[in-house]
């Protein structure tokens, strides 16, 4: 995603960002009936190719119904997605499935490669860790900083754990996975986190769609630990305080452009951003939690 030249002039901008998409350009994908997700018109030129898999009209992309259990669901559309592989709308195979779903707890309609889930603008979920420390009365954050060859926004600042919630893992092992993976926290520390909701968000991106669910958790870390990358998504940790964190978003696009919503969520939980001093308070508030 291209980043605006122009910067914010307040955080509701970023909350404006990432809802920002043309309705009318896309119609529904369908799975059996079911709302499976939603793909913009080019995709939909594109999958007429398949004309054996998707039955296509003005109102609706539907799976062909012969493909009648999950497993057959799965399968043909990874052949179509390693297809469209071949056309470079996508760029490679993730090898990491999520689950289509109407709803979080339904039982899945499919399974979809990573790569392809804007295209076929399923609902996708991911888990995103605020890491923070205290020295006296003062909180302090823990940042990350993607590395430059991340596909999505490479080199930009990012939450101290996160990830995509991928089929057949418990949000609670996903959660410990991904702090390992990415900042070396061990299972122990990582099961401290709390729990502290969700966030939406429905942006499209030059791929397709992107009805986002991010279940967000907090981790007070002692004194003295220090974040180390695990992998190769996070190339360093710093520590802002949360002024530091609330300036860079009011005037840059430093941040990640979905961590930037994590960030004002727990700002606004922990009162750094109160009614007393952000004007677009209540905005901010009602805009964390769009239906998608």
């Amino acid at each position: 995603m291209k980043t605006p030249l122009v910067p914010p002039r307040r955080l509701l901008d970023h909350i404006l960002r990432c809802n920002t998409r043309d309705d009318t350009r896309f119609r529904p994908f369908l799975i059996a009936g079911h709302k499976a997700g939603t793909v913009r018109d080019d995709v939909v030129t594109m999958l007429a190719e398949w004309r054996d898999v998707f039955e296509i009209d003005a109102q609706a992309v539907r799976l062909a119904p012969r493909f009648a259990t999950v497993e057959e669901r799965t399968a043909v559309l990874r052949d179509v997605t390693k297809g469209l592989v071949e056309r470079k709308l996508i760029a490679k195979l993730r090898s990491e499935n999520y689950r289509i779903v109407e709803n979080w707890g339904d039982e899945p309609l499919a399974l979809l490669d990573r790569s392809a889930v804007a295209v076929f603008g399923i609902k996708a979920f991911g888990i995103h860790i605020n890491g923070y420390t205290r020295r006296g009365d003062q909180m302090l954050l823990w940042i990350g900083r993607r590395a430059l060859d991340k596909a999505v926004e490479p080199g930009k600042l990012d939450n101290m754990v996160a990830g995509g919630q991928p089929a057949g893992l418990s949000l609670i092992d996903n959660l410990i996975k991904e702090a390992e993976e990415e900042a070396s926290i061990a299972r122990d520390v990582a099961l401290r986190t709390t729990q502290a909701g969700a966030i939406t968000y429905c942006m499209e991106d030059e791929r397709g769609l992107k009805p986002d669910t991010m279940f967000v958790y907090d981790l007070e870390l002692p004194n003295g630990f220090t974040p180390r990358p695990n992998d190769d998504e996070i190339t360093e940790f710093m520590l802002m305080t949360p002024d530091e964190v609330i300036e860079r978003m009011r005037t840059s696009y430093d941040f990640k452009f979905n961590v930037n919503l994590v960030l004002i969520d727990f700002l606004i939980r922990t009162g750094f951003i109160r009614p007393e001093n952000e004007p677009d308070y209540l905005a901010l508030v009602a805009g964390l939690h769009p239906s998608i």
